[in-house]
């Protein structure tokens, strides 16, 4: 049975969620520029893409996206089987999902408490 593109999604989803600290960052830009960065260049690292890291906040974004590029190879074999524009629209819908359930979606309210 072919998995959907949200099934994927969740599996990614499950990956971060079980395994990722960062997720936990406390201010809403923090996470957006996790987001956007680290499955950026997860996203680059599993199309065999250059991925830039020439500043200290490329390479920790690099660091954790090398470590869960691994992750999601070893896990889910379909990362490596399918059409990479597949995996990059897949990816896309990880970094959607992950903004609603760690930004958008969230109750914590420290992510916009402005004396926090």
């Amino acid at each position: 049975m072919k998995e959907t593109s949200k099934e994927r999604v969740e599996q990614l989803v499950d990956v971060i969620m079980k395994k990722c600290l960062w997720q936990f960052h406390s201010r809403t830009w923090d996470r957006e520029k996790q987001n956007e960065n680290i499955i950026l260049k997860t996203t680059q690292i599993l199309c065999d893409e250059p991925v830039v890291k020439e500043t200290p906040e490329e390479k920790c974004y690099w660091v954790d996206a090398v470590w869960l590029a691994n992750a999601y190879k070893e896990k889910f074999p379909w990362v490596t089987e399918i059409d990479k524009e597949d995996l990059k629209q897949i990816m896309r819908e990880l970094k959607e999902r992950l903004d609603f359930l760690l930004i958008t979606g969230s109750l914590n309210a420290e992510l916009t408490d402005p004396l926090y």
